[in-house]
């Protein structure tokens, strides 16, 4: 009968071939009508969409722009299953000799001829799978991937979250709305169609008959999971193509059987991959924020560079960028540090980190079979948080077995404890620990990137997982004691209304006693993470490393110079970000982020935290802290993102010294944003020797506007920099009343706009402009507006090579001047005859002293010691052979004036300076100066 149905079948389609063809084209006309054009166009805006994280890197950005295909390896389910190798530096970079594939060609026939119709691409957390997907869809969308006519992307995610029964057909309708009129055609067009099913060990799928029934109606409802299974069967469209993302440890839910072509996405493990995806990501128009281009593309380039050959000496970060993951890390730290300039900053290290940690887990559960659903980023913290936290407290960066073993095997108890360690180590345990590089340290094993393990340790400690035994204990104890007693009460009730026992309220009341006295207990812990923070901010042998942000920096992109030797002992190891991000993790918006994650912190703890804080952290940061520590301590406020916390410690800031910290844009903006919070005034703030630019003032305004002394020695500022200060000055809410500029490229250009400031500033009383390159035009533009200010009391003009004429000049103005009482002319072209009219000033006479020489006439100047102590400071930024010849001169003078005064006290004075003159000319001839 079968044989007689099958041939009648065969009789009708033979009688009309030209009507079956004509149909088949018709459907194929129907399918790739305008629909298909509507979703691409659909798929392209939401697959192009790109996270809020990204958006910094300039609105020029795009998946295209920058993306970088990983190393893609074909592999076999044999491989898979079979141990892994030792996880060595070596094993990663010496790669088994497997076949790269590249994305474009998962699907062309196997080694034996076959057809690939099933692909399973497969890879670690961080390694790309769903950014090799979303470029998939892209290419397709674009037509650069003409071998599929339909392409039709799944999250397993959603489908998991589905419970209800739906057809295939809804399922792609209710998705894909402009597919409508395509998917009832879809199996009879002959459509080459590609399911792409993102992210499979979200779902629970049981291929066994008696689990999934089979279905090959696509109109029938039955469980998003029996889809799934029958689409990879092929019972359901059996001509569709799929490709199947997962990790590593879900891989085997799908029999071998079904499985036409493994593949392993392997990251970038070709340096040359590191190198492109940083060319490509750092060099993007509008990366660098409103500055000018050739400045932004020459520090891009120069960023790339060093970056590159940081990669070259395969360094850890070598190791680390194996992921792309922590590629894309490593560039938005480097935006964050260098590209950042708006006030306050529009992040913070610790929400790129946590925002890094959320588009890499987004909430995924450790493993969907497991009935505890455990969110994997708690496993993270609870598990690696320790190691983390033990590493940080004993000064240790690497890790033995040993030290893993007793980490995360010491309380495994249960079956399902020890497949959550499994389903970690295979999936997830290469996001954060990598084999160290360091020879002699093959085998052991350090955090991916130094930073991860001080916030992993931040994170822990945050969530209260840092408990001792009596404490843990403690806590399941009153959790028992709190559900029994709700039970009993209920008893209780009952029995005393039949019985008199009136003692049995009493005992109730004591068993009540316990939970609550637990919970005051517990409270302490706030205390105790308090303390952590406070004693870990303010170490003292942590006070004169680089501040954190330059610590970052250099690890990035590495220290410049010859390489360690390697019998050279190592620098002890510093964890100054470890109490950072623990401020930082409870920020409001961070503590979102890790809710999300399923770390749960809630407002109460933060709360109770910064209540504890108050007395520990701001009573320390009270104390006077060596620059560096003082810049780390304004970061921490600024990652804790408290507003009135941060107010009530600034207020406490009268003085802020920040000398020889390199102030980069972001720490300028660091600055600015953590001393806006009040509007007191600064005693003195010190910015010597800081890189600053006219950028950098213009950024610090407001603040600078609140600081009685203001220290800008040493900071190579120009004519640009004066025109901000000469604003600075004439604001009416200008609270500067000493200004030192000494040290700077000034200029002629720069003293025009200090002298316009002076014409009409009112707070200014001392301005020292020693060592300005300002040459008798800039003297001259001095004394011209000199005589329209009247609060000016001292004024330097030291080794700025005036000549007589500029100096009187600067001298007569100074007579005439109410409140100017001293000039300071030192190390200056001055003549004898100059000299000798500088001389004959008097205070009582002419209402201002000249600072010229080191002798006043037959006599000693009352500021000698002054001038040598000047001489003695600046001496390593000032030419040398020039103040040898100075030095000579003034010896020269006190000679001189020593043989014409017959009074033997001053003569004694003057071998006195003579003395303290030949000694400082020696050292500078020796080099010990």
């Amino acid at each position: 009968r079968g044989c007689v149905r099958y041939q009648g079948g065969s009789q009708e389609s033979s009688a009309q071939p030209g009507s079956s063809r004509h149909g088949q084209a018709q459907l194929r006309n129907v399918a790739s009508s305008g629909a298909i054009k509507k979703h691409q166009k659909s798929l392209s805006a939401w697959f192009s969409h790109q996270p809020n994280e990204e958006r910094q890197f300039g609105p020029s950005f795009s998946l295209d722009a920058v993306h970088v295909d990983p190393v893609i390896r074909e592999s076999s389910l044999e491989e898979i299953l079979k141990p892994s190798p030792d996880l060595t530096i070596q094993n990663q970079l010496q790669q088994p000799h497997r076949k790269v594939i590249g994305l474009h060609n998962l699907f062309d026939v196997d080694a034996c001829g076959r057809p690939v119709k099933n692909v399973v691409l497969y890879g670690t957390v961080g390694t790309g799978k769903s950014t090799l997907i979303k470029k998939m869809v892209v290419d397709w969308c674009h037509g650069r991937l003409p071998r599929f006519e339909l392409v039709i992307p799944f999250s397993c995610e959603d489908l998991s979250h589905s419970h209800a029964h739906v057809s295939l057909r809804r399922l792609i309708t209710k998705k894909y709305q402009h597919l409508r009129d395509v998917v009832p055609v879809l199996e009879a067009s002959n459509l080459r169609v590609l399911f792409i099913l993102n992210g499979l060990e979200r779902l629970n799928l049981d291929f066994r008959l008696a689990g999934t029934e089979l279905c090959c109606d696509p109109n029938e409802p039955v469980p998003p999971s029996a889809i799934v299974v029958n689409l990879l069967r092929k019972y359901l469209l059996p001509e569709a193509s799929i490709i199947v993302t997962t990790r590593p440890s879900a891989v085997r839910r799908i029999p071998g059987k079904y499985v036409g072509r493994y593949a392993e996405i392997c990251g970038f493990s070709d340096t040359n991959l590191q190198k492109l995806y940083f060319q490509m990501r750092l060099s993007q128009p509008g990366c660098s924020g409103e500055q000018s281009q050739d400045r932004s593309s020459a520090e891009q380039e120069n960023l790339v560079e060093m970056l590159s050959r940081n990669l070259e000496r395969h360094n850890q970060i070598t190791a680390a960028c194996f992921l792309p993951s922590y590629c894309w890390l490593v560039c938005t730290t480097l935006h964050f540090l260098y590209f950042t300039r708006t006030v306050p900053p529009s992040q913070t290290l610790t929400g790129i980190y946590t925002s890094f940690l959320r588009l890499n887990f987004s909430g995924e559960v450790l493993d969907s079979t497991d009935p505890t659903h455990i969110s994997m980023m708690k496993y993270v913290a609870k598990t690696v948080g320790k190691l983390a936290y033990e590493g940080v407290m004993s000064r240790k960066i690497s890790f033995s077995e040993e030290d893993l073993r007793e980490c995360f095997e010491v309380e495994m108890k249960t079956e399902s404890e020890l497949n959550l360690l499994e389903v970690f180590r295979s999936d997830v345990f290469r996001f954060f620990l990598s084999p160290c590089v360091q020879p002699g340290k093959e085998h052991t094993f350090v955090f991916t990137i130094p930073a991860m393990q001080e916030y992993l340790a931040a994170l822990y400690v945050v969530l209260g997982e840092k408990k001792t035994l009596a404490q843990r204990v403690g806590k399941e104890l009153s959790e028992v004691i709190g559900k029994v007693s709700e039970d009993v009460a209920v008893v209780v009730n009952i029995v005393s209304k039949v019985l008199p026992l009136r003692f049995l309220p009493v005992l109730f009341n004591l068993l009540k006693i316990f939970p609550r006295y637990f919970s005051r207990v517990s409270g302490k812990d706030k205390d105790a993470i308090a303390h952590t923070m406070a004693e870990e901010l303010f170490k003292e042998e942590d006070y004169y490393n680089d501040d954190v942000l330059d610590q970052i920096n250099s690890s990035i992109l590495g220290v410049e110079g010859p390489m360690r030797h390697p019998d050279e002992a190592p620098d002890d190891e510093v964890f100054e970000l470890f109490p950072i991000f623990m401020g930082g993790i409870l920020s409001r918006r961070n503590r979102a982020i890790l809710e999300q994650l399923g770390c749960s912190i809630k407002n109460l703890a933060a709360f109770e935290i910064a209540k504890a804080m108050k007395k520990t952290v701001i009573r320390k940061g009270r104390r006077g802290l060596p620059p560096s520590e003082l810049m780390d301590y304004l970061f921490f406020l600024h990652e804790f993102q408290n507003e009135r916390f941060t107010a009530e410690a600034v207020r406490s800031l009268r003085t802020v010294n920040l000398s020889s910290v390199k102030m980069t844009p972001l720490k300028c903006s660091v600055l600015a944003s953590v001393m806006s919070t009040t509007c007191h005034e600064v005693e003195e703030l010190n910015l010597t020797s800081c890189n600053l630019d006219s950028g950098s003032l213009r950024t610090l305004f407001p603040v600078l506007l609140r600081c009685k002394a203001l220290h800008l020695q040493l900071n190579s500022l120009g004519s640009d920099a004066c025109k901000e200060i000469r604003d600075l000055l004439l604001h009416d809410k200008c609270a500067v009343s000493s200004l030192r500029l000494a040290n700077n490229p000034v200029g002629e250009q720069g003293a025009r706009y200090l002298a316009e400031a002076l014409a009409g500033n009112r707070s200014l009383t001392q301005l020292s402009l020693l060592h300005t390159a300002l040459g008798d035009p800039g003297a001259e533009a001095i004394a011209q507006h000199l005589a329209q200010n009247q609060h000016l009391q001292e004024l330097n003009l030291g080794y700025n090579s005036l000549t007589d004429t500029a100096a009187l000049r600067v001298v007569e103005v100074a007579k005439r001047h109410e409140t100017l009482d001293k000039v300071h002319l030192y190390f200056n072209d001055i003549s004898e005859d100059g000299k000798r009219a500088l001389d004959s000033l008097r205070m009582d006479r002419d209402g201002v002293r000249a600072l010229v020489f080191l002798t006043a006439g037959t006599d000693v100047s009352d500021y000698w010691s002054h001038i040598l102590s000047v001489v003695q400071r600046n001496l390593p930024f000032w030419d040398r052979e020039r103040v040898r010849q100075h030095l000579a001169l003034l010896l020269q003078d006190l000679e001189s004036s020593r043989s014409q005064t017959p009074n033997p006290w001053r003569k004694a004075k003057f071998l006195r300076v003579e003395s303290e003159v030949k000694k400082m000319l020696g050292k500078l001839q020796d080099g010990s100066l």
